[in-house]
């Protein structure tokens, strides 16, 4: 069950990279288009690496909860954004789907691997 977790969360990141990255491809503006480029090709890199990750959970968990790090630190941006007036407050959903998935990638980590997840963040899966 979180294999396939893992790897449905994973393939998601593929088509929101490509939502991210196209759009400013085929309408370069100039405020946001190496952020938007960058942010879209990590989506996308983030998703080879969780699916890549799916097919030996027991090794790769590491890879899986520095993703959920990276996830909870996009919680707490959309939490600032919205709070400061600089996000619509629908953007809450989307804070709230990423923090169920890290909340699940650490819990799923620990379980399966029996390491911490700082043991995990430091590579460790043993």
């Amino acid at each position: 069950m979180f294999k396939k977790f893992v790897l449905i969360t994973g393939a998601l990141d593929f088509p929101i990279g490509l939502a991210v990255a196209v759009p400013a491809v085929l309408d370069p503006q100039p405020e946001n288009f190496t952020a938007l480029v960058t942010l879209g090709a990590f989506l996308c890199f983030a998703a080879a690496a969780l699916i890549w990750s799916a097919q030996d959970l027991q090794t790769r968990a590491p890879i899986v909860v520095w993703q959920g790090l990276v996830r909870l630190i996009a919680v707490a941006g959309i939490l600032y954004a919205v709070a400061t007036g600089m996000a619509e407050m629908n953007q809450i959903a989307v804070g709230v789907f990423d923090g169920v998935v890290c909340a699940v990638y650490f819990v799923g980590c620990v379980k399966l691997t029996g390491v911490s997840p700082a043991q995990l963040l430091l590579g460790r899966t043993a």
